[in-house]
């Protein structure tokens, strides 16, 4: 921090960094300052932090010429308030954080000594420094978020990705920049990610053609399809399927743990959702009205006479199409791509999740959380509102004044 116009602070000056610790009360920081004021010092930082009522308090402020006397006077403070002083003395203000400044995101289910231990030592390693913690969320996972400086974000996050999959941790590295702040559209796959299961799934049963359909699914993960083939190919299958099915599977889906809280909280906060799914638009077109949610893109099954045809109108919602209807959506909303977030788990995602300013992966497939910017192996969707630099106690604290309890209600 850079020293107030005017204040008796040099370059050259004598400060002292005030350090209290103790149990916390009301009224300490009132206190604290009141007994400065009569010393004509100037502030010129301050941190606190309580945990489980437990204050450490530093503040950094200019020395008069003759500052015995207020050591004095703090130290008497100190033990009238039963807390712990320490003054230490130094040469001018705070010396610039190097360059190259992150936010590194450590979720943790549970987050163990020796992750958090080997996190560090890996931060330490790329020459970086942790300024400082602050815990995200305390259940149903343990998220903390470290403000990190003096290291590349991109060459920490190569680092640290390979040290969460040893400890088993998700660890996400975002640079600190106003872009975090200006975020303002999420877009979301739907299957295994929005809901669980796959829809196309749940109608095969209804028609009774599942192990074909599985069938299909793994030949193009095998490589042998591209995605529109395999889709097409799974829908001829479906032909003569009621369309009522459509609404029993709506009926039968549940929501990812998590889902409504994410959309409900970022929806507060002026955020703007898109759907897009390799699935139905009969489906997705109700998610989207239940939840609130913005836009969505899907594919349109042909339906004649109240039954599935086997058929689809229109293009195909395909890995390149998912991209593009980012695009489109993000032009619609009026922000650019780096104020975007996309959410995906498979390899129809990865174009969306590349085009994004963040890409996370969900519970994904391998090559997704590979190609991702970062990813979530919790089983709760919430925890991306972790990565935006919102606490779970401020999630909690909104969902209080407008009523609304947990567990929340699942779809359907």
């Amino acid at each position: 921090m850079r020293a107030v116009p005017g204040a008796p602070a040099t370059d050259d000056s004598t400060t002292l960094l005030i350090t209290l610790t103790g149990r916390d009360r009301p009224g300490v920081i009132s206190a604290v300052f009141s007994r400065l004021a009569a010393y004509g010092v100037v502030v010129l930082d301050i941190e606190q932090i309580v945990l489980r009522r437990r204050l450490v308090l530093g503040v950094l402020v200019t020395a008069p010429r003759d500052w015995k006397p207020m050591r004095t006077a703090v130290e008497g403070l100190a033990a009238e308030l039963d807390l712990q002083v320490e003054v230490d003395r130094g040469t001018g203000d705070n010396r610039p954080r190097p360059e190259g400044r992150s936010h590194v995101t450590v979720l943790g289910m549970p987050l163990r000594p020796e992750a958090v231990a080997a996190i560090a030592g890996r931060i330490t390693g790329t020459g970086a420094n942790i300024d400082r913690i602050e815990r995200m969320a305390r259940y149903p996972v343990t998220a903390i978020e470290l403000h990190v400086s003096g290291a590349d974000p991109v060459v920490l996050r190569t680092t640290l990705a390979e040290e969460a999959a040893a400890q088993a941790v998700d660890v996400a590295v975002q640079p600190a920049s106003l872009v975090r702040h200006g975020m303002r559209l999420v877009v979301m796959d739907v299957d295994s990610t929005l809901v669980q299961g796959e829809v196309i799934e749940m109608l095969a049963e209804r028609a009774g053609c599942l192990e074909e359909v599985r069938g299909v699914t793994e030949a193009a993960m095998r490589g042998e399809l591209d995605f529109e083939e395999s889709l097409r190919r799974r829908v001829r299958l479906l032909a003569g399927l009621d369309a009522a099915a459509l609404d029993a599977v709506y009926d039968d889906l549940l929501l990812a743990p998590g889902a409504r809280t994410l959309v409900r909280t970022l929806s507060r906060l002026g955020y703007r959702f898109a759907i897009v799914s390799g699935g139905f638009s009969h489906v997705t077109d109700r998610i989207a009205k239940d939840l609130g949610i913005h836009y969505a893109a899907a594919n349109e099954l042909e339906i004649d006479g109240g039954r599935l045809t086997g058929g689809l109108v229109g293009p195909v919602v395909d890995r390149a199409g998912k991209a593009d209807a980012l695009r489109r959506f993000a032009a619609e909303v009026g922000v650019p791509l780096g104020a975007t977030v996309a959410v995906g788990d498979g390899a129809n995602d990865l174009d969306m999740l590349a085009a994004a300013g963040l890409g996370i992966a969900f519970n994904a497939k391998p090559v997704v959380q590979e190609a991702a910017d970062t990813a979530v192996n919790v089983p709760y969707l919430d925890a991306v509102l972790y990565l935006l630099g919102i606490s779970r106690d401020e999630v909690e604290a909104a969902d209080a004044r407008e009523g609304f309890t947990t567990p929340e209600p699942l779809l359907g």
